[in-house]
């Protein structure tokens, strides 16, 4: 069998997410019931009720393309590729653009998926990071370095997973200008834009800012919405055609039902809300995990994140962070997530967008565990 890189931090999650009775690996908002969603807008329900049970466009109703292009500056339907989740546009990209030996270069910590696909698929793996010392900024000089004429792309995740971290507008055009005198395309992953924990300003997106841009994103973060399993790639017309002439490969398009809600959900009227509500849950979210930190002095550090309903927490215990998230998950009934599975040991993400009703337990269980480790 073909030497296989696995995606450790989904494997984690498939193996533990509904056996445990306190899931605070999400790293999304608390999400929507259907009934809140299609309440929003009157005779909805009926209609969606008289819907077709056929294939949709196989790149996503033009309703649903054309409420995305919305949010990218010049922007427009044919730039939309519609996905099953960002996980798949990631997929794609890096299948369209990349072949074995090609120069890639990934920014860390990171959701591992852009690192592991280089793996599998033969790519020439860099890697540039954020450094917690400096408030997870950039190390622009590090990049600068990595960065050769031959590196034909550089991933980034803006806000970032795990850390929070949302760039600022000079560090996105410092990259921007490395790829540039580079050729590179960047692949901004920008899921958690929208998802804001101190700004009711969004996020601004790579897209519309540097011609070889490619941004993904998806309904599963900035708007409770999962199960949809709704995602989007936004790039140059003619780069969307070949993803999408490979999304023909894999799984030809998301579903009807799920376009017609992604639609409504993106709509004008409705995404607003959306974006409050994940905001809303974050924002008293956050003071409960900040507090319980608060409790443990000398064993937890933070960062706070600028955005998402996560935390990347650096702890000081004796033990590695898989085996502590294990352990918490077998012996405690909650999951969290080690920092091994963003390339950063010594590191737990922490969902804190949640009912209090759920946080709470949640991490007392965590802090039953920190006793008995202090303890031995």
């Amino acid at each position: 069998m073909q030497l296989f890189q696995p995606f450790e931090m989904e494997r984690m999650m498939s193996r533990f997410e509904q056996e445990v009775e306190y899931n605070l690996s999400e790293s999304g908002a608390h999400p929507v019931l259907l009934r809140e969603l299609v309440d929003r807008e009157n005779g909805y329900l009926q209609d969606l009720l008289d819907t077709d049970l056929n294939y949709p466009h196989t790149n996503g109703i033009p309703q649903l393309r054309q409420n995305i292009a919305r949010l990218y500056p010049g922007g427009t339907p044919e730039n939309v590729l519609v996905t099953v989740g960002a996980i798949e546009a990631n997929y794609l990209v890096m299948r369209t653009l990349l072949a074995p030996g090609d120069e890639i270069v990934v920014m860390l910590p990171n959701y591992m998926q852009i690192w592991g696909l280089g793996k599998n698929h033969g790519l020439a793996l860099k890697t540039f990071h954020l450094r917690e010392e400096t408030g997870w900024a950039p190390d622009l000089a590090e990049l600068e370095s990595v960065v050769t004429a031959h590196t034909r792309l550089i991933a980034v995740c803006n806000p970032n997973n795990p850390t929070g971290r949302v760039l600022s507008g000079a560090e996105m055009q410092a990259i921007i200008d490395i790829a540039d005198r580079a050729g590179s395309w960047i692949l901004a992953d920008e899921v958690y834009a929208g998802a804001e924990r101190l700004t009711d300003e969004e996020t601004p997106t790579f897209y519309g800012r540097y011609d070889k841009v490619l941004a993904t994103g998806s309904l599963s973060k900035a708007y409770g919405l999962p199960g949809l399993r709704i995602g989007w790639v936004v790039a140059p017309a003619g780069i969307v055609d070949e993803i999408w002439a490979r999304h023909e490969y894999t799984t030809i398009s998301a579903t009807m039902l799920s376009n017609r809600l992604a639609a409504l959900a993106l709509s004008p009227e409705v995404r607003p809300w959306l974006v409050r509500r994940t905001r809303s849950y974050i924002r008293r979210g956050y003071p409960v995990l900040q507090s319980w930190l608060d409790r443990h002095p000398g064993t937890f550090s933070l960062r706070p994140p600028d955005a998402g309903a996560i935390a990347f927490i650096r702890y000081r215990l004796a033990i590695n962070s898989t085996r502590l998230a294990e352990r918490l998950a077998l012996e405690k009934g909650v999951l969290i997530m080690p920092g091994d599975h963003f390339g950063v040991d010594r590191f737990l993400r922490v969902s804190f967008g949640l009912p209090h009703s759920y946080l709470r337990p949640g991490l007392a269980r965590i802090h039953d565990m920190i006793e008995e480790l202090q303890v031995r």
